[in-house]
C-alpha cells in the first residue's frame, strides 16, 4: 500500500462575485513583487458518505487531475488551529480510480465512518489563474489563485462561482502568514467576503454544515439536569477520543497519549457517574475502555521511558557512563515501542474497536442514565465528586514517606479518577472546581513522576542483569538507576509540600466538608 505524503497548508478562501477586479498589489504596497503562471484547468471529484460525514467533521477527501499537484488529496482538521490550517494528505492518481478511495486514506478515517462505503458525490471544475506574490529579494511567499468554479451534477453545469485563495508557500514562516494577512485585508477593503466554507461543501449546500455524528454540546449550569452534564462530558471526550484514533492511525506525535488520556477520562466520567447509569452497559463500557487504553498504554509508556531515561543519563557527571547508559536503554526500549505500535495498530483495526467506536457514538447521543439522572447537577453531581475525594483523602492519609511504590501508584490512581471527576463538573460549578481540578492535575503529574522513577528502576535493574551486559555498562547503570531512586524520594517530599494546597481547594470547591 502506498503511504500518503502529508503537507500543511494555511490558506484565506475570499468570495468575489464575477466582475470582481484584483489590484495591483505592488502598487497598493502589500507586496514587493508578483509573478503571474500560465492558466490551467482542474477537475475534482469529491468523496463521503451519502450522510456526509467527512464534510460534518470538517474533512474533505477528492480526487483531482490538472495542476502540479494533481491526485488524491484528504484535508483533516489541525488540532487547535483555526479553519485557515488544515493537513492535506496526498496520493497520486493511480492510488485508485474516481469511486475507489486510496485503502489508505481508508484506514486513517475508518473510526469516524462507522463502516459507511464512500462514493463519488459532487464533481467540480476549476479554471484556476496563479500569481506568486514575491518577497524583496523575489523569493515566493504566497501563492494567490484566482478561481472560477463550476458545479457538475448528473453531468450538468448546475452552478458557477468565484473564489480566491490566498496560500502560504511555508506554513511555518512567518513572512509568508504576515502576507496572507496583509492580502486578504486588502481584498476585503475592496468587497472581498471572507469564507470557511470548502468549494466542495459550497456546492453540496447546507447539509456539509450540519453538525457531525457527535457534536458539540454546552455544559448545564448548576440548575440543569444532570442527564445534559453525562451527555456533555461524553459527547466531548468522545470526540477527543475518535480525532485522537485519527492521529494515531497518522503516527502523529502525543496522538497516543491523546487517545489513551481521552479512553480513561471517559471511563473515569462512567466511574463517577455510577449511580446515575445503568449498571450493565456503563459497566461494558468501562472494560473495554480499559482494554483500548491498555492496548495504547505500551506505547506511551516506552515513549515516557525513552525520553525520561536518555534525559537522565545525559545529566550523570561522567559523559562515558552516559554513552554507556544510553547505548544499553535504546536498542532495548526501541524494540518495545516497535512492537508495541504494531500490536496497538491491530487493536485499532479489530471488530472489537469498531464495536467500541459504535458503542461510545450510541452512549454520547443517548447515554444510558436511570431515572435519578433527571435531577439538577447541584443535587446530585456534587456529591458524586465528592465521593472521589474522600477516597483519594483516605488512601493518602495511609501513604508512608518510606513506604513501598505500589501504595504510591494506588494514590496515583485515585487522584486521577477525583481529577477527572473536578474536570468533568468545572463548566457547571465554576472557578473554584476549576481551580480544585487544575490543583489535582499537579497532583497527579507529580504523582506520575512518582509512578515514571518506580518504573525506570524497575527496566535498569532488568538491563543490568541482562546476559550481554558488562561490568562498565553495569556500573553506568547502577549510577543512573541510583539518580531514579533519589528522584523517587525526593517526589514524595514535594508531594508532602503540595497536598495541603489540594486540601484547601477541595475545601473552597464544596467537595471536603
Amino acid at each position: 500500500m502506498t503511504l500518503p505524503t502529508t503537507h500543511r497548508e494555511v490558506e484565506r478562501k475570499l468570495r468575489v462575485h464575477g466582475m470582481f477586479d484584483l489590484p495591483d498589489l505592488v502598487a497598493e504596497g502589500v507586496a514587493a513583487g508578483m509573478t503571474v503562471v500560465e492558466p490551467f484547468t482542474m477537475r475534482a471529484v469529491y468523496h463521503d458518505t451519502t450522510a456526509l460525514t467527512l464534510f460534518r467533521w470538517g474533512i474533505t477527501l477528492r480526487r483531482r487531475e490538472g495542476g502540479s499537484d494533481e491526485g488524491w488529496h484528504m484535508k483533516l482538521p489541525v488540532a487547535g488551529a483555526d479553519g485557515s490550517s488544515r493537513d492535506e494528505l496526498r496520493l497520486p492518481l493511480d492510488a485508485g480510480p474516481v469511486g475507489a478511495v486510496p485503502g489508505a486514506f481508508v484506514e486513517v478515517i475508518a473510526p469516524l465512518l462507522r463502516e459507511q462505503p464512500l462514493v463519488a458525490v459532487v464533481t467540480l471544475q476549476t479554471e484556476r489563474a496563479p500569481r506568486l506574490v514575491l518577497a524583496e529579494d523575489g523569493h515566493p511567499l504566497v501563492e494567490l489563485v484566482d478561481d472560477v468554479v463550476s458545479v457538475f451534477r448528473d453531468g450538468r453545469v448546475i452552478s458557477v462561482f468565484r473564489e480566491i485563495e490566498i496560500e502560504a508557500i511555508d506554513a511555518d514562516d512567518a513572512d509568508c502568514l504576515d502576507t496572507i494577512q496583509r492580502v486578504a485585508d486588502l481584498l476585503i477593503s475592496m468587497g472581498a467576503e471572507p469564507s470557511s466554507v470548502s468549494k466542495a461543501a459550497s456546492a453540496l449546500g447546507p447539509r456539509t454544515a450540519e453538525p457531525p455524528d457527535i457534536p458539540e454540546r454546552p455544559a448545564p449550569g448548576p440548575d440543569g439536569l444532570a442527564v445534559d452534564a453525562i451527555r456533555s462530558v461524553l459527547s466531548q471526550h468522545v470526540r477527543h477520543l475518535l480525532m485522537a484514533d485519527v492521529g494515531v492511525r497518522r503516527d502523529l506525535p502525543d496522538a497516543v497519549h491523546q487517545m489513551r488520556v481521552a479512553a480513561r477520562r471517559l471511563r473515569s466520567a462512567m466511574a463517577t457517574f455510577a449511580p446515575l447509569m445503568q449498571e450493565e452497559p456503563a459497566l461494558l463500557l468501562r472494560e473495554e475502555l480499559k482494554w483500548i487504553a491498555s492496548e495504547l498504554g505500551a506505547i506511551r509508556d516506552t515513549e515516557v521511558m525513552i525520553e525520561r531515561l536518555d534525559r537522565h543519563a545525559g545529566e550523570l557527571d561522567d559523559e562515558a557512563d552516559t554513552e554507556r547508559a544510553r547505548l544499553a536503554i535504546d536498542p532495548l526500549l526501541g524494540a518495545r515501542l516497535t512492537a508495541a505500535r504494531s500490536g496497538a495498530l491491530a487493536a485499532l483495526r479489530s471488530d472489537r474497536h469498531q464495536q467500541l467506536v459504535d458503542d461510545l457514538m450510541a452512549a454520547a447521543i443517548d447515554p444510558p442514565v436511570t431515572d435519578a439522572a433527571f435531577a439538577p447537577c447541584s443535587e446530585v453531581l456534587l456529591p458524586l465528586v465528592a465521593r472521589t475525594w474522600r477516597r483519594l483523602a483516605k488512601c493518602i492519609g495511609d501513604l508512608e514517606l518510606d513506604g513501598p511504590s505500589p501504595t504510591w501508584h494506588a494514590a496515583r490512581i485515585k487522584a486521577k479518577r477525583a481529577r477527572y471527576s473536578a474536570d468533568a463538573v468545572a463548566a457547571i460549578f465554576g472557578k473554584d472546581m476549576q481551580r480544585y481540578a487544575e490543583r489535582l492535575s499537579d497532583v497527579t503529574e507529580l504523582l506520575g513522576d512518582h509512578q515514571d522513577a518506580h518504573v525506570a528502576q524497575v527496566i535498569l535493574r532488568e538491563l543490568a542483569a541482562h546476559a550481554e551486559t558488562d561490568g562498565l555498562t553495569g556500573m553506568s547503570l547502577g549510577i543512573l538507576h541510583e539518580y531514579e531512586a533519589d528522584e523517587e524520594i525526593l517526589d514524595r517530599y514535594r508531594f508532602v509540600e503540595l497536598w495541603p494546597k489540594a486540601r484547601r481547594d477541595a475545601s473552597s470547591a464544596g467537595v471536603r466538608r
